[in-house]
């Protein structure tokens, strides 16, 4: 079993999770910022104000990735760094830009490759106020080519750029369920503002156009100087049927794919929304004007791909409420005979499943067309990491034991499928603020101590990636 010899390796992290500074060098607020000061949103009462204090420690996070052999680091840049406001008629902020600019120059000479996220969630705060953010179908694709094209331009040594981070979780849990900034929902006890049945539906599609634009940008104005390349992030689980006996179970196991990551790639590949969400939808599915088809449709260089766990899927039957987002179904861990998806870890929603990988990897590769796939993030957390001694939390062979199955099975589904995986990104390079769950959840292969100078230390499972896909990639 192997891998491609030029195969990229290395971890991934997300400019609030990690850079903490939050008011350093000009930064303004971001919807993350004015979400966490709302008291009961996040699980401990944290933010991300501190966090890693990556935006004071490059050379420290740098020297992490040299000691740890990553050939590959995805990081993402603070949109409210470099534009306070966000706007594409906004003050931009050179120290933001001098910033990142230094980090890509430190991390080519250490001869790791940069990807760039350009939106991981952190929305500038202006343009939520301004003008309701992703949900102006008018303004936000605007400001965000603007904001794309300062980057692409400040950054022209970056060959690897991603538009936009998990847009199902910028839509669905800030538009939805409003567990993720800006906290929309119906709702009322959590949220004054919120529209659950139609909301999330506008904000992915304006991410769409946004990303199209972006793309557009890059495209005509900047790849044929630089020679880089462009795409979109999105997570998505595996499915598996809950009765693989009931033709509605393993036709809902496609129908959760098709709701979770067919809703952002359908139009990126084939210029529509798929057929599932259409039907059940209706005219709460925004309809793309031939304009946005254009901008959208073959919108990628790559298809960046987040995946972590999986689910059995059970059909539901009758009527679907307004609110839902998950196509008429249940995602369960067990099946109809009881049996277990995969061991419990901090995090409710996963549960590891590495065959779900390969498959997916298969179903996405056969859908879109075998694209060149990039796995941009990947990892696990640890059921009560938090709470143990630090000499045991280093010893996290779960972990370990988590990337081996999971790499194992991309290298299979790339050498005996025939999928064109080029790069795996571990989430994550270090323990960070994992959105409305704080600190207490950790992913990072790296052990973070907040109560000692954000001091790391790191795991048995940040050594363990070296050795795995020094075995695996072909050296000739």
């Amino acid at each position: 079993m192997s891998l491609p010899k030029d195969f990229l390796w290395g971890f991934a992290t997300a400019s609030y999770q990690i850079e903490g500074s939050a008011d350093v060098d000009g930064r303004g607020p971001s919807i993350w910022d004015t979400f966490c000061a709302i008291p009961g949103k996040i699980a401990d009462g944290s933010s991300g104000a501190v966090a890693c204090d990556s935006y004071k420690r490059t050379k420290e996070d740098i020297d992490l990735l040299k000691s740890l052999g990553a050939k590959a680091y995805r990081f993402s840049i603070s949109w409210s760094r470099i534009i306070p406001i966000g706007g594409r008629n906004d003050p931009i902020n050179q120290k933001g830009i001098d910033h990142y600019v230094k980090f890509v120059d430190d991390l080519l000479e250490a001869g790791i490759t940069p990807f760039i996220t350009l939106f991981h969630w952190d929305l500038p705060d202006g343009l939520d106020k301004r003008y309701g953010g992703l949900l102006n179908r008018e303004e936000f694709p605007l400001d965000f080519e603007n904001y794309a094209r300062v980057m692409f331009k400040a950054i022209p040594k970056c060959k690897h750029w991603i538009t936009f981070n998990e847009p199902w979780c910028s839509s669905i849990l800030g538009y939805n369920t409003g567990y993720f900034a800006p906290g929309h929902t119906s709702d009322r006890s959590r949220s004054a503002v919120g529209d659950s049945a139609r909301e999330p539906w506008i904000a992915g599609h304006n991410i769409l156009v946004a990303h199209g634009r972006a793309v557009k940008a890059y495209r005509e104005d900047f790849k044929p100087t630089q020679g880089g390349e462009i795409g979109i992030t999105l997570n998505g689980d595996a499915t598996l049927p809950w009765d693989p006996e009931d033709p509605a179970d393993v036709e809902a196991c496609d129908r959760k794919i098709e709701f979770a990551i067919s809703w952002f790639a359908d139009p990126i590949y084939f210029g529509t929304y798929p057929e599932s969400m259409r039907k059940q939808l209706g005219d709460r599915l925004p309809t793309f004007t031939d304009e946005e088809v254009a901008l959208v449709k073959g919108s990628n260089d790559f298809y960046g791909m987040n995946h972590y766990t999986a689910n059995y899927i059970k059909h539901k039957t009758g009527t679907p409420p307004d609110d839902d987002f998950l196509g008429n179904l249940e995602t369960l861990f067990y099946n109809k005979n009881g049996d277990c998806i995969g061991p419990e870890t901090q995090s409710f929603w996963l549960r590891p499943h590495a065959q779900g990988f390969r498959d997916l990897l298969n179903w996405l590769s056969k859908r879109y067309g075998h694209p060149k796939i990039y796995v941009t993030e990947n990892g696990t957390s640890l059921k009560g990491e938090n709470d143990m001694p630090l000499e045991k939390i280093v010893e996290d062979d779960f972990r370990v034991k988590y990337f081996n199955d999971y790499v194992n099975a991309m290298a299979k589904a790339s050498e005996e499928d025939g999928v064109d995986v080029r790069g795996y990104l571990a989430w994550s390079l270090m323990d960070n603020f994992e959105w409305a769950e704080g600190y207490e959840t950790r992913f990072g292969v790296t052990y973070v101590d907040y109560e000692h100078d954000q001091k790391r230390h790191p795991k048995k499972s940040a050594k363990s990636l070296a050795k795995l896909f020094d075995g695996l990639i072909k050296k000739e």
